[in-house]
């Protein structure tokens, strides 16, 4: 008990984890999962749910427990020494899952459980179960067996790599500029820039490809040369335009191999392309359906997006004196045009935007809807900014989180939920386990002593992320494979977090969570109107974007040849449906890793399609709020009952329904974000 990956008594002891506890313990996981694994598929053992779960299930589960704290501190966390213990590690571990969820003796085992025997959520579970097994070649023979796990094991290093050179391009870069470059530049992000140049004893201002850094200096530095030098460093990042050494990070080969591998494995399991094999086990019925979709999407919103686009430029050339804009001008266009429009900035909005205040209006609004309570509570953490915190209700335990929020070296960009542990009657002890969430972010940090300050869209993602965490915590499910997340359909898995994001619009919330972080004073009603008079200030532009990625990713891995070139595939998608291209030194499918190491593969359309689902959830709120607008706490039983809590264990529609009383509808979408008929 000694390596603290093998201790399972109590919350990981993130603090004690050594890059060298990595391969003992793998090997003595994947030992006890290997002997459960035989175990199990004798030909005496019984084919029951409750025997296979009390053999096969806990070994398993302890086993992506601990390999989940080592890729989630590989993430959170990266040292040359962790990366190289996670890299010896990953196609041991790789090779189990597959050769497990390819067994052909388990998937008769499981074949042979009589569903009569099962209550709803074991059959949910059992019937997923049936399907994974069926995706995971249990019904290939021979060779095509062989391959298909060769090609599973190859696919998790190639996405590993991925994921590597995105990380190690973003942060090998550094360009330290000078106080008259930063001109606009806001305060704060001077400040940061400035004590990071000093740390490693050097003059002058430390600019990285970081979004706390990148961002602001894109939409704010007067300076168009400092834009584009940043610009192009952002967008060829891991590719083969990327500058000095740099290029080492190129992506284009390992983007090439994955797509390659993602076709023949679909071929393997015999269907025509990879985004078939990607829509089974999700809402969305064809390809096709996701093409019409995103297509019908994108006609509504062009002419939205091309008005946004004309307003840009005619404000650019009468007011900046940019007769023909480039790529890297666009967000101090935007900025610049927002601030004239609506007489704010989001400088100005940030000011009363303290971490420590926007949390405790988020909790408020939780602990107030969905009828819980949330507390400090004590863990052992990778880091000293890594906060835990324990959910209940009526006194009782009902899920705990690890909340990570500042970027830092070594953390991979972006914002994520992760399971740590998942709600489970244990079939071993008979006690019913609590989930646990991990919560990332990359927000700025705090600069002398001042509490770190979020833009508008850092307090939108904190809620985007804690709507997924609610989901993993709330459920009211035992059955740990449809418990939570597990077990939901991708395109839907997106619902809860988007769902959250509403309420970082409402005037009932705000006033609650912000406070200036000089004066302390809440944020003005005049402010607010001017937030959401600017609400839907380029939304068509926006929709448009979003919707470049997901039909990107869905020809990508339908009818894109993976010997062909994809920037071609990238270009054509644009000319569908882009209203502003980028140059041709533009990659940015080269860290797109949500489709190459992120499981989002012929899954991006998800946030659309998630958003339809979300926006229909939230205007049950809005037809039930109350007198000042304050959301009815009724509906957010309802809410939490019919989708929250009932995690996976039935499909995604029928939760839906159970809370709207009909199917979705795409009008409180448009009517959102400004683009209804």
């Amino acid at each position: 008990m000694s390596n603290p990956l093998l201790d399972f008594s109590g919350h990981i002891p993130f603090d004690r984890i050594t890059p060298a506890d990595v391969a003992p313990a793998v090997d003595v996981l994947l030992q006890r999962a290997d002997g459960a694994l035989e175990t199990v598929t004798q030909p005496d053992f019984p084919a029951r749910w409750d025997a296979i779960a009390q053999v096969l299930d806990v070994a398993t589960e302890e086993l992506g427990r601990a390999w989940g704290a080592v890729s989630h501190l590989n993430s959170v966390a990266d040292t040359p020494e962790l990366r190289a213990a996670y890299n010896e590690a990953l196609p041991k571990v790789t090779e189990f899952w597959t050769r497990l969820g390819a067994d052909e003796r388990l998937y008769a085992k499981y074949k042979a459980i009589d569903p009569t025997t099962l209550n709803p959520e074991q059959r949910q579970a059992h019937s997923n179960a049936i399907r994974n097994f069926v995706l995971s070649g249990a019904e290939l023979q021979g060779a095509a067996k062989e391959r298909f796990a060769a090609i599973q094991e190859r696919q998790a290093e190639l996405q590993q790599k991925f994921s590597e050179n995105a990380l190690d391009a973003t942060d090998a870069y550094a360009y330290y500029a000078t106080a008259e470059e930063l001109d606009g530049v806001p305060a704060d992000v001077q400040n940061a820039a400035r004590a990071a140049a000093q740390a490693e004893g050097k003059d002058g201002y430390k600019l990285t490809l970081k979004m706390p850094c990148y961002l602001p200096v894109m939409q704010f530095a007067t300076s168009s040369a400092l834009r584009e030098k940043l610009y192009h460093a952002y967008v060829t990042r891991a590719s083969d335009q990327a500058s000095g050494d740099a290029a080492r990070f190129d992506n284009t080969a390992v983007m090439a191999e994955i797509l390659a591998l993602r076709k023949e494995e679909a071929q393997l399991l015999g269907y025509g392309n990879f985004g078939q094999v990607s829509l089974v086990p999700k809402m969305a019925q064809s390809p096709e359906q996701v093409i019409h979709f995103l297509r019908d999407l994108a006609h509504r919103a062009r002419p939205f997006a091309e008005k946004d686009v004309a307003d840009l430029r005619t404000f650019a050339a009468e007011h900046l004196g940019l007769a023909n804009p480039q790529s890297w001008d666009w967000p101090y266009i935007s900025e610049k045009l927002k601030e004239a429009r609506y007489a704010f900035s989001e400088q100005e909005v940030k000011q009363y935007f303290t971490a420590p205040k926007v949390l405790a209006g988020l909790f408020k609004i939780v602990e107030t809807l969905f009828e819980v309570a949330i507390r400090r509570d004590v863990a052992p953490v990778w880091n000293s900014a890594v906060e835990f915190y324990r959910i209940e209700r009526g006194g009782e335990l009902v899920g705990q989180f690890y909340l990570d929020q500042p970027a830092r070296q070594g953390k991979r960009g972006g914002a994520w939920m992760d399971d740590a542990r998942a709600r489970w009657l244990r079939p071993d002890t008979g006690l019913l386990q609590t989930p646990v969430a991990h919560l990332v972010c990359n927000f700025a940090d705090g600069v002398d002593g001042r509490p770190p300050l979020l833009t508008h869209d850092d307090v939108i993602t904190l809620f985007h992320e804690f709507g997924h965490g609610l989901h993993h915590m709330l459920t009211q499910v035992n059955e740990r494979d449809v418990s939570g997340i597990s077990g939901v359909e991708w395109d839907a898995v997106e619902l809860p977090s988007q769902f959250m994001e509403n309420f970082c619009w409402e005037w009932e919330v705000l006033r609650h969570m912000t406070a200036h972080v000089d004066t302390g004073e809440p944020l003005p009603r005049p402010l607010y109107d001017k937030m959401i008079a600017a609400k839907n200030f380029q939304a068509g532009m926006a929709t448009l974007r979003q919707i470049e990625f997901a039909l990107f990713d869905m020809l990508l891995h339908t009818e894109h040849d993976p010997q062909g070139d994809v920037l071609a595939l990238l270009d054509r998608v644009r000319d569908e449906v882009a209203v502003l291209k980028p140059p041709a030194f533009s990659r940015s499918a080269h860290t797109f890793s949500h489709i190459f190491a992120g499981g989002y593969a012929a899954g991006y359309y998800s946030y659309k399609w998630a958003e339809v689902l979300s926006a229909d959830a939230y205007a049950a709120f809005e037809e039930t709020a109350g007198a000042g607008g304050e959301p009815s706490a009724e509906t957010g039983r309802r809410y939490r009952q019919a989708i929250l809590e009932a995690g996976g264990s039935r499909p995604a529609m029928d939760s839906f329904k159970a809370f709207r009383g009909r199917e979705p509808t795409l009008d409180a979408l448009l009517r959102h974000q400004g683009m209804a008929a």
